[in-house]
């Protein structure tokens, strides 16, 4: 039986529009955990994760970006409570809050790997690359900024958790779903050389197609972590979020990806950021996520 360990962190000081920090919440009252226990999972539910202190990050360093000083304390949180659950034998389930919490997660989870010679493969379902730095980004929202900070290139405080300067190579993330990229960021995907399935690729080869690509090196030596934005999904399904991006995956198309994930047995990890309750109707958003973590956890309509 899996053991799933569930870890609220209610925060988004890393983004730009308030109200994902209600998002751990609202995929509780949703029914995520009766989900995963419908689908044969122990289930633990640790709760949120109180405030923690400010990351002691000098002033003249916290200036680089908005926020950087709150989201290191939180990405530190998180990154223990993942540890723990990991120890545990658990498979950790961070509930967002922003985007730039994934930090914490994926350090830990990149920690974990390389002690049990596991290869981690991270697989980022957003609408946005969130590859952008502190100089780069016209906002500064840090969660615009995780994949830079986990490939070794955002701020010093939140780069090398993992015992080394980048905690995922560059040929180790694929991204799905991608649609709003600045210029910036385009630059960087191509100097990264990132594998970025982008909305045409979707439109012209489809989910199937693509999620074949990325994960036909999956094997039993590879530790899946799936970092779920739900505004990778098209906003007339999910409108509960901060930064919603038009022309996304519809609903079926990422029920694909998640039974295609689920059909490899390799996931470890998770991460559910960015659902914003205050940008929804009846909590619609969080409902439609959970149905769609059911499916990473092995939900289909047939026994297969």
């Amino acid at each position: 039986m899996t053991k799933v360990v569930l870890i609220g962190a209610p925060a988004d000081v890393g983004a730009s529009v308030a109200g994902c920090r209600m998002g751990p919440d609202a995929l509780r009252v949703a029914g995520l955990a009766q989900a995963l226990r419908a689908q044969d999972a122990e289930v633990e539910d640790w709760g949120n994760l109180p405030m923690p202190a400010p990351g002691a990050v000098p002033p003249q360093v916290a200036a680089s970006a908005r926020g950087l000083d709150e989201v290191v304390g939180w990405n530190r949180a998180i990154d223990d409570a993942v540890t723990r659950a990991l120890g545990g034998g658990a498979v950790p389930l961070l509930m967002g809050g922003d985007h730039s919490l994934a930090i914490g997660s994926i350090s830990a989870m990149a920690r974990h790997c390389r002690a049990h010679g596991k290869l981690l493969r991270v697989i980022w379902l957003d609408a946005h690359a969130d590859v952008n730095t502190a100089d780069s980004s016209e906002s500064g929202n840090l969660h615009g900024m995780p994949v830079s900070c986990l490939l070794g290139h955002g701020p010093a405080a939140l780069t090398g958790w993992s015992g080394e300067r980048a905690a995922i190579r560059a040929d180790a993330i694929d991204f799905v779903g991608i649609r709003s990229v600045d210029a910036a960021e385009r630059r960087a995907i191509r100097q990264l050389d990132l594998q970025v399935f982008d909305m045409r690729h979707l439109d012209e080869h489809g989910m199937r197609n693509t999620m074949t690509e990325v994960l036909q090196d999956v094997d039993e030596h590879t530790h899946l972590h799936v970092s779920f934005d739900v505004d990778c999904l098209d906003p007339a399904d999910a409108p509960g979020v901060g930064t919603a991006v038009p022309g996304g995956p519809t609903y079926r198309e990422m029920q694909l990806c998640m039974e295609m994930i689920a059909d490899t047995g390799r996931l470890g990890s998770l991460d559910v950021v960015e659902v914003n309750p205050a940008m929804d109707t009846r909590n619609r958003t969080a409902q439609l996520a959970v149905d769609l973590v059911a499916s990473l956890f092995g939900k289909s309509t047939l026994m297969r």
